[in-house]
């Protein structure tokens, strides 16, 4: 029987995805599986899954011949796998020794739906630990309790997959909205803690997230990046008969909305339009109390002014 199915999607990752099998060679057991999605690389990377065959017990690979996106490449991963436990692992990241004996080692003595965990932020040779929100370490809890206050970081603005374990049984709980190629997993995060029964946080950082990757969504200013919008429409979707939980969302969307303006220079100048439409047209669906009382710093208010509809707008002081 497997305990543990280990999810890789991967997409042009050569000069890291050797690091990522080797990590997960490191923490293989008889037990554990290990799905490798390649969602249509065009660089070496299917050679370098390659050499692995003969090297990583319980090793299954598929690949997409074009590419479908990182969703619909965790959720095929997902459909093969058989394991009690489900986590994931991007193709650029790694893992550190005996890690996933350790999560498989905390869900078990829980008995929650799903762990969430730390984990540590590579920018070379920088290292830097990133703790999940919820200070309540070690302990079973409602995963709504998860979701607020709305002025809080909380476990919903903490929507990386792969810093958790999941029960298999979750099912489509645990499905990705594959027709986004960005931003999928913040409505995945949302119902999640709306819909689960219980899950834990332990201080456990062993995943290890290479950021500012070349190839990585959050590096490229192509049109997937209008897909963050679609994934929030999603989340609103799932709060049209839970009110209490609007003006969290309503918060959390405006943040990213404001990050994602001050780093707009990415983005080709009609492609920037676009973007700055459907924030205007999303800001002025919303509530409008929530808006105005989404409690931004004075830098991201800033970004998000030009947006807002006019009533709005908080009037400038007079020159002195």
């Amino acid at each position: 029987m497997i305990t543990l199915s280990v999810v890789v999607p991967v997409r042009d990752a050569g000069p890291y995805i050797g690091d990522a099998l080797a990590s997960l060679r490191r923490n293989a057991r008889p037990d554990f599986e290990f799905v490798v999605v390649d969602d249509g690389s065009a660089d070496d990377t299917p050679q370098v899954i390659e050499d692995f065959r003969d090297l990583l017990p319980g090793l299954t690979v598929l690949r997409n011949g074009a590419p479908a996106g990182l969703a619909d490449a965790r959720n095929l991963g997902l459909s093969l796998a058989s394991g009690r436990y489900v986590t994931f692992l991007d193709g650029d990241d790694w893992l550190a020794p005996g890690y996933l004996d350790d999560l498989v080692a905390a869900i078990d003595g829980l008995g929650v739906d799903f762990v969430r965990v730390d984990h540590v932020q590579v920018e070379g040779r920088k290292r830097v630990v990133h703790r999940a929100p919820e200070a309540r370490r070690g302990a079973v809890l409602k995963p709504r309790d998860g979701i607020l206050p709305a002025g809080s970081r909380t476990m919903v603005d903490y929507p990386y997959a792969w810093a958790g374990i999941y029960r298999r049984e979750l099912g489509e709980l645990l499905a990705f909205p594959g027709h986004l190629h960005t931003a999928e997993d913040r409505p995945w995060i949302w119902r999640l803690h709306r819909e689960a029964a219980s899950f834990a946080v332990v201080s456990l950082a062993g995943v290890f997230y290479r950021r500012l990757v070349p190839s990585s969504l959050t590096q490229i200013g192509d049109e997937r990046q209008l897909h963050f919008f679609d994934a929030f429409d999603l989340v609103f979707a799932q709060l049209d008969n839970e009110r209490d939980l609007l003006p969290k969302a309503v918060r959390t969307f405006c943040a990213l909305l404001a990050h994602h303006l001050e780093l707009g220079d990415r983005l080709a100048p009609e492609l920037r339009d676009r973007f700055a439409a459907r924030g205007r047209a999303m800001l002025a669906g919303l509530p409008a109390a929530l808006v105005a009382e989404s409690g931004l710093d004075p830098e991201r208010a800033a970004a998000l002014r030009p947006l807002l509809p006019r009533h709005l707008v908080p009037p400038t002081e007079p020159a002195r």
